[in-house]
């Protein structure tokens, strides 16, 4: 080849190279399970961390899951917080959506995929709660911009297939959270490569909710001894006590300051 010469290659073999790079970066994370239940959407992840969190609050009736880079979704959390605060402030908060919010997540991961040298590693879902179960909406996010509107459950990470296949045969409309819970927990601990199944502890998990019948702010964080009774319930209907409030809202204001929630290790890893 004669120096200097531009070395080329061909768009779909770029973006077919990109494509892998991102799959294989979001398929090192640990899953993150999102399921309805009869009051409200339900979210689940394999997470130790306390400090470095897969699901948070974005607005009144919106929340945001990840899988993948976390200092690539963190980004991306803090930006549609302040998507969602400027549009409520400047309009209506009624007219901040779910919606709206994965069309410019879309815009923003496309972007990146096909004008940046790295794409994002990194699958999110968009999620909002309605005043029934008919009005919940669900979207899913791949590190190319696609969009996919998800009904009754979506997984993300290592595994994800599996445990979408898993949840294919036994998720059903009308589930309550002690349910809901146990059913994603369990799949949580299956291996894709078919070998012993985990038991997740309470302490293991990340896991919130968006209720339905809770005032303006939807979001709250189920862990602790509420999470370890809901797990270890033998009530099948065993749901969230109204009062039983430990802390919900991580995210969802302009005064949020991203800082306080980076994790002790190295914020560019894989969660």
């Amino acid at each position: 080849m004669t120096a200097g010469m531009p070395f080329y290659v061909s768009p779909e073999q770029l973006m077919k190279d990109r494509a892998d790079f991102a799959r294989k970066g979001i398929a090192r994370g640990r899953s993150v399970v999102v399921l309805q239940y009869d009051g409200g959407i339900a979210f689940v992840a394999e997470n130790p961390s306390r400090a470095l969190h897969k699901v948070s609050e974005i607005y009144d009736r919106i929340a945001f899951a990840a899988v993948g880079k976390y200092n690539e979704f963190e980004n991306l959390r803090v930006a549609g917080v302040r998507y969602a605060d400027l549009r409520g402030y400047s309009y209506d908060r009624s007219d901040v959506t779910a919606r709206g919010l994965a069309n410019a997540y879309a815009q923003t991961l496309g972007t990146v995929f096909t004008q940046e040298s790295k794409p994002y590693e990194v699958e999110i879902v968009v999620a909002e709660v309605g005043a029934t179960p008919e009005g919940d909406q669900v979207y899913r996010l791949t590190y190319d911009g696609s969009v996919a509107d998800e009904h009754g459950f979506v997984a993300m990470g290592g595994g994800a297939e599996q445990i979408e296949a898993g949840l294919k045969e036994a998720w059903r409309p009308g589930l309550h959270l002690g349910e809901a819970l146990a059913l994603a927990v369990g799949l949580l601990g299956t291996d894709p490569a078919g070998g012993e199944t985990r038991t997740l502890a309470p302490e293991q998990l990340e896991v919130a909710v968006l209720d339905r019948h809770r005032p303006r702010r939807r979001f709250r964080r189920v862990q602790g001894d509420l999470l370890a009774r809901l797990l270890s319930s033998d009530d099948p209907t065993a749901d969230v006590p109204a009062g039983d409030d430990d802390g919900g809202g991580s995210a969802g204001n302009a005064t949020t300051n991203p800082q306080t929630q980076r994790p002790e290790q190295d914020g560019g890893g894989t969660a």
